[in-house]
Formats: C-alpha cells, structure tokens, sequence
C-alpha cells in the first residue's frame, strides 16, 4: 500500500467510504472538490488502484494546521493504513513549519484518541454538538511540533 497526493479522480472511491463510515454526517463530492480547490493537502491510502483511506491537512499559517480528517475502509482498519495517514500529515506540517496541529474527534471515537494520544495529541477542548445531524460533540485535541 503507498500513499500519494489524493487528486479529483479520487473523489468517485471516497464518497462509498464516506457513506460506509459517516453515513448522514458524510461530506459531499462537493466538499472535497473544494478542499482540493482551496489547495488543502490530502491524501490517499492506494494499492492497485483501490482507495483504502484518505486523510487532509489544513495548514493555516507557521503557527497552525488542522488535521482536516482520517478515514480507512472498514476492512483495512487495524492495520496501520490511519497511522501511516497520520503520519504524512504531520511530515508535512513539519516540512511547513508548523508550531501546532488541532484536530476534532467525536467524543465516542476511543480509537481515534487513542491513535492521536500516541502521537502527542492532548484533549484541549469540546465543540458541542458539532457533529451534525447527530449532535455529538467533538473533543478537540492539540500537538505541539
């Protein structure tokens, strides 16, 4: 499995994805034609041609980024492909310069924070409700670089 530069081709594997594992808080296709327009970098998890996962990074300023999100096909979870994600964002937060990375987890997510905890990530906050439709909240975490 590599992991390269998530292009517009792209968007036609990961909205199955979205579905599959964010059902009615999925984003749209046209969510991610402007990630990509805005100039975000993401990703994509690869192997012959399928998409297993993709992640996207929100760098604000040399003070700032915003891990944008992780997602992994429910059958290559536990296998290290969000890890190796999450891995690429930071090397590229690192290359820019970044001071600090953010990111927002759902508060029910305990393997997410556990995957972010082991990277450095400290609870910092709570967005209520941030979730939508299903109102959960999303616990807001911070690394320092």
């Amino acid at each position: 499995m590599r992991v390269d530069r998530f292009r517009w081709w792209h968007i036609g594997q990961v909205m199955p994805l979205e579905e599959d594992l964010f059902g009615a808080e999925k984003w749209s296709a046209a969510m991610f034609w402007n990630e990509l327009a805005q100039g975000h970098y993401y990703l994509v998890a690869e192997e012959d041609g399928v998409v297993f996962g993709y992640a996207g990074l929100s760098v604000v300023d040399s003070a700032e980024s915003w891990v944008q999100n992780i997602a992994v096909r429910r059958d290559a979870q536990r296998r290290g492909v969000g890890r190796q994600l999450l891995e690429a964002l930071l090397a590229e937060a690192a290359r820019r310069g970044v001071r600090k990375t953010l990111l927002e987890v759902a508060v029910d997510n305990a393997p997410a924070q556990a995957l972010y905890a082991s990277y450095d990530f400290e609870p910092v906050g709570i967005r209520r409700g941030y979730y939508q439709p299903s109102n959960t909240d999303a616990l807001v975490m911070m690394r320092d670089a």
